[in-house]
């Protein structure tokens, strides 16, 4: 299934073996990892299309369903739970239906998520009309052809989801191998870095940035020490934390952004990368509120610019202005139904 920006397999857990490293070894396999091109396998070459949600029943009070999100690295014998992805997320709902876990109500279906990477929760809206799930409608996202059906996604107590709290080090900003850095997780462990003091303007196309090859190894040196601080420990084989490179808008959106994940420029911008980005440009003293253009109000829509267009994320204010909420606009389509051979 494609969800959102991204792509990956996805699978029942009980059709999986049960033991983690049997599991890690046949998803390698069904991926073509380590392998640049992903020639013996289902994967796309790319970060984004390496993906694996592994989705069951919850036994939850009040959840629909559990889903573990596995990144399956391209070229190494990785297989990471670290992290979450919302984009991948949006397509477990109609997943979750489809596979006959989740009752479909005539017209719209939400589905309440257990996000097992970080002991959150999300809930997602799904169009059924007639009780079964459709993927044709008129919802555009950047970075996604053509239009599909909406899939609003809402995240619940996101903050410190994989580093125990948003500020992991209790600072706004710190100096990290010589950068001054935000070190912020709200759903995603990320390090917030002004472009400008990178040596670029944050406005660079996807493959301009990946082609930088001094840009991406200092990033690699700030994302390696930054790691102990978030309370990640050695992230040499993890893929968190993500880099978020902040810039001023230019014309569309709020805030130009252009994210490493990490040692591939993403083509757009993760979901809950993008939460954690918006987040930390409502912190007074951070790279990102030094660059944002912040629109007024407790409820606010945080137009990301990213290399394939713009990401819309709503965050909700308490009145002491600490994020309470925030969701986002998704779409996912069913590219294939079947049997993978390993």
């Amino acid at each position: 299934m494609r969800g959102g920006t991204s792509k990956g397999g996805y699978f029942l857990k009980a059709d999986l073996p049960a033991d983690p490293a049997a599991r890690d070894a046949l998803l390698l396999r069904v991926m073509g990892s380590p392998d640049p091109r992903q020639i013996d396998g289902m994967g796309g070459a790319d970060p984004l299309t390496s993906k694996v949600a592994v989705v069951s029943r919850s036994a939850r009070p009040g959840v629909d369903v559990d889903y573990l999100f596995l990144q399956v690295f391209v070229d190494q014998a990785i297989v990471s739970d670290a992290q979450n992805c919302g984009n991948i997320l949006a397509g477990v709902g109609p997943f979750a239906i489809e596979r006959g876990l989740v009752p479909a109500q005539d017209g719209i279906t939400p589905v309440t998520i257990w996000m097992e990477n970080t002991g959150q929760i999300a809930v997602a809206e799904v169009q059924t009309p007639g009780g079964r799930v459709t993927y044709a409608g008129t919802a555009a996202i950047d970075g996604v052809p053509g239009t599909a059906a909406p899939i609003p996604l809402m995240f619940r107590d996101t903050a410190g989801s994989s580093c125990g709290a948003l500020l992991p080090t209790g600072h706004v900003a710190d100096d990290v191998a010589g950068t001054r850095v935000t070190l912020i997780d709200n759903g995603m462990p990320c390090v917030v870095i002004a472009a400008a003091d990178l040596g670029i303007s944050g406005h660079e196309g996807r493959d301009a940035l990946d082609a930088n090859t001094a840009l991406k190894a200092r990033l690699e040196v700030i994302r390696l020490a930054a790691g102990p601080l978030m309370n990640l420990g050695d992230v040499a084989q993890k893929s968190v934390p993500k880099l978020m490179l902040v810039a001023p808008p230019a014309g569309a959106g709020h805030l130009a952004v252009r994210s490493f994940i990490p040692h591939r420029c993403h083509a757009s911008i993760g979901v809950l990368g993008a939460v954690s980005v918006a987040t930390a440009a409502l912190l007074p003293g951070s790279p990102a509120a030094a660059v944002a253009d912040v629109p007024p109000g407790q409820q606010k829509t945080i137009v990301i610019a990213h290399p394939t267009g713009v990401t819309e994320c709503v965050v909700t204010l308490d009145a002491a202005g600490a994020v309470v909420a925030a969701g986002m606009l998704r779409t996912a389509r069913k590219l294939m139904d079947g049997m993978v051979f390993a």
